[in-house]
């Protein structure tokens, strides 16, 4: 499965809705860049292709119109923001602003990106699908569906975890570091 910018393991369930609203949304897109060769770059999502091409799809297209990885991809699968009532007022804002924009892309899924500048993943918003990861004291990174997928000697980890529902485990790679959720 060649895909532009993501691995996925899991479904999108939400995929035909998902496809309907992009599709819906073409007629009021702008580009200075493009003109009116904008058409040209429709449909975003192919059709008779996987639920991971057609997600990858919207993710280059969003990531492409100007939005970095992280920003694209919180916008298709947010955490799950309505009815926490405990949210940073700002994080709500910036997902309910971004909910006009886009509908969630839910189903059970655990999604790698990566555009060569940034590598994450995100789960999505319920944590059906489960992703750990390993730091190791020389720097390498393992995220997987599983533990154990490398034989990694304990004294050799330097921090390991689960990726949590509606947070972001990201990499810098120019900076060489880790990247916050809260960041």
């Amino acid at each position: 499965q060649p895909f532009r910018y993501l691995a996925h393991n899991g479904e999108i369930n939400t995929i035909r809705g998902n496809q309907n609203w992009m599709n819906a949304r073409h007629g009021t897109l702008r580009s200075p860049l493009f003109g009116d060769d904008l058409k040209k770059v429709f449909p975003v999502m192919r059709e008779g292709t996987s639920d991971s091409a057609r997600f990858d799809n919207a993710l280059e297209f969003l990531h492409l119109a100007g939005r970095d990885l992280a920003h694209s991809m919180l916008l298709m699968i947010p955490e799950a923001w309505e009815n926490d009532e405990l949210m940073d007022p700002d994080r709500r804002a910036f997902y309910e602003y971004h909910s006009s924009l886009m509908e969630p892309w839910d189903g059970p899924a655990s999604i790698a990106f990566t555009d060569g500048t940034v590598i994450g993943a995100v789960l999505d918003r319920n944590g059906l699908r489960p992703s750990r990861y390993y730091v190791t004291k020389d720097d390498l990174v393992v995220l997987a569906s599983e533990v154990g997928v490398l034989d990694i000697p304990a004294d050799r980890i330097r921090l390991k975890g689960r990726l949590q529902p509606g947070r972001m485990f990201l990499v810098d790679l120019n900076e060489r570091r880790i990247v916050g959720d809260d960041e």
